[in-house]
């Protein structure tokens, strides 16, 4: 399977140039963002999001939504000459993304608050406000594209080792026909010089590889102070159910974790976090390949297209932003939940984690994606009749 997929030829959307707000994060992407569609013709108005108080201390390249942002931001506004506006969202935030990361991890289960962020923060409340502002589209910064032929289709970024596709699989037809990506036709290099042509203050800005509210990269710091009562020790146990050390609360844990578990094997073999069972405060560890995983069960599951299959499809699937796609069959157990059966075992396919589906043939197309629940070991994975069939007859 080929990394970098052959580019699908673009199809321009049919979006008149009008009112355009921009998500600005202070960033050189959102920064050239803004540029790019004000050099279109667009009525650019840039937004930036207020969104954990808790940033005001963190440096200056790591907050994305920090005071330091909300400067950046505004300084690349007046260079460019359009409006900028602070948005706050704090109170919405800490709804819906940080209270979901923090019940996450208190129920075992490994969140992505940022898939979050984008679905409830950029592409719903964001949407809303600016519905309300008499503004046509929105635009954020992400690195994928766009294209209409009868329908929206989410595609890829030009740049695959930049692409996010993978975390905008939430949008559904009525919002993505508002939304806007224009650096997904342009490499993270051709973003740098375009920024830097223009003389933008943020053109050599290092890029924020964190979670914007937790400082220092530490969510386990992060989850003491927000909630102490889930500093509950118990075991870590073998598969067999042998006790061999204590860990601090299964909210500190996730699948495939092998640092940090104070733990050894007297057989001299790594072990791993494979599974973590909140019912009785247990984390279970065993060797790497306890890890593999040919089946999962996806929830909560989006069709860009806004219509499901019918039966199982052949689809690439990708079980985490960093992991790479397998070939599997996705198939519909009820209307937003799929069993997905890979050809190949899979490492560390983890429940919280985001199952995103791509066409099978270019492995371009975002067909969607869910929440993973559950997953089955790659040595007790059994498989529907109808799945298994196709899968033995080399479908």
């Amino acid at each position: 399977m080929a990394d970098c997929p052959l580019t699908l030829p673009t199809v321009l959307t049919p979006k008149k140039k009008k009112r355009v707000l921009v998500a600005m994060s202070g960033g050189v992407d959102s920064s050239v963002t803004a540029a790019l569609l004000k050099e279109q013709g667009y009525e650019v108005i840039g937004v930036t999001f207020r969104l954990w108080s808790g940033n005001e201390g963190q440096e200056h390249s790591k907050a994305c939504c920090g005071i330091d942002s909300v400067e950046d931001a505004r300084r690349v506004a007046n260079k460019l000459g359009i409006p900028h506006y602070v948005m706050n969202m704090t109170d919405f935030f800490a709804r819906t993304v940080i209270a979901n990361f923090i019940n996450e991890y208190a129920r075992g289960r490994t969140p992505n608050p940022c898939v979050r962020c984008n679905e409830f923060v950029k592409y719903r409340l964001f949407l809303q406000r600016a519905l309300e502002l008499d503004a046509d589209y929105i635009a954020t910064g992400h690195y994928a594209r766009i294209v209409y032929n009868g329908r929206y289709r989410l595609l890829k970024a030009i740049d695959c080792h930049k692409d996010q596709s993978y975390v905008l699989y939430m949008l559904t037809q009525p919002v993505i026909e508002r939304v806007l990506l224009p650096i997904g036709n342009f490499t993270k290099s051709q973003v740098r010089e375009i920024a830097k042509q223009l003389e933008l203050p943020v053109y050599n800005k290092p890029e924020s590889q964190e979670i914007c509210f937790v400082e220092g990269d530490d969510y386990r710091e992060f989850l003491r102070k927000m909630r102490p009562d889930l500093v509950k020790p118990g075991p870590i146990v073998t598969e067999d159910g042998k006790v061999i050390g204590t860990h601090m609360g299964i909210a500190f844990y996730t699948i495939g974790q092998r640092r940090g578990l104070g733990i050894s094997n007297p057989e001299g073999e790594p072990l791993y976090v494979v599974r973590i069972d909140p019912e009785t405060n247990t984390v279970v560890v065993g060797k790497r390949d306890a890890l593999l995983t040919k089946e999962a069960i996806v929830e909560a599951v989006n069709w860009v297209s806004g219509e499901p299959p019918k039966t199982a499809i052949r689809a690439r699937v990708k079980h985490r932003y960093r992991s790479p796609e397998g070939l599997a069959w996705v198939e519909p157990i009820g209307e937003t939940k799929v069993r997905v059966v890979w050809d190949e075992p899979q490492w560390a396919v983890t429940p919280g984690q985001i199952a995103v589906f791509y066409d099978a043939e270019t492995g371009e197309e975002v067909l969607g994606g869910g929440t993973i629940c559950s997953t089955v070991s790659e040595k007790v994975s059994t498989s529907t009749p109808m799945v298994s069939a196709k899968v033995s007859a080399g479908a």
